[in-house]
């Protein structure tokens, strides 16, 4: 698997998917974490392009998702456990936490099916936007950091403009 370096931090929403594209959606995500929970290697690479897009933002030493993709560490060397799940377009935001210094959220891109990027935020709070710029400057929150996240102390709070 090759991992590219994304330099931005802004993502395309599509329009509101039907209920079906979100389940498809959710069903795959899931089975990301089930394949990382149970050291399913194939099912991983079944599921994870051979290029894939990632991100990140946290402490430089919580590299977690990265070293269990590209097998510089075993999967079970951090355990994600995903609390909450959206779909926005073709996205997939799961957010997870674990004692005060752990708290996460990840931002997978999906394409035909295929996970091709991946934005992992560590101890990073997330407010995801959606900027209209031809209806007159409209900004709105589609989606933020749960409250349960945020009484986890002082942590920083970044806005993702789609």
């Amino acid at each position: 698997m090759n991992i590219t370096h994304g330099e931005c931090d802004s993502v395309k929403a599509t329009a509101t998917p039907s209920p079906e594209h979100q389940n498809s959606h959710r069903k795959i995500v899931k089975k990301i974490y089930k394949a990382l929970r149970d050291g399913d290697t194939k099912k991983l690479s079944n599921l994870i392009g051979t290029e894939l897009e990632w991100w990140y933002h946290g402490p430089h030493h919580c590299h977690y998702m990265m070293e269990m993709l590209t097998g510089k560490s075993t999967l079970k060397a951090f355990k994600f456990k995903p609390r909450r799940m959206k779909v926005i377009g073709d996205f997939v935001i799961v957010e997870g936490w674990e004692e005060k210094e752990e708290y996460w959220v990840h931002l997978w891109r999906l394409k035909e099916g295929i996970i091709d990027e991946i934005r992992e935020y560590f101890n990073t709070l997330i407010t995801l936007v959606v900027h209209d710029y031809e209806d007159g400057g409209r900004e709105g929150r589609l989606w933020r950091s749960t409250s349960q996240a945020r009484v986890h102390g002082s942590l920083p709070d970044l806005v993702v403009a789609v």
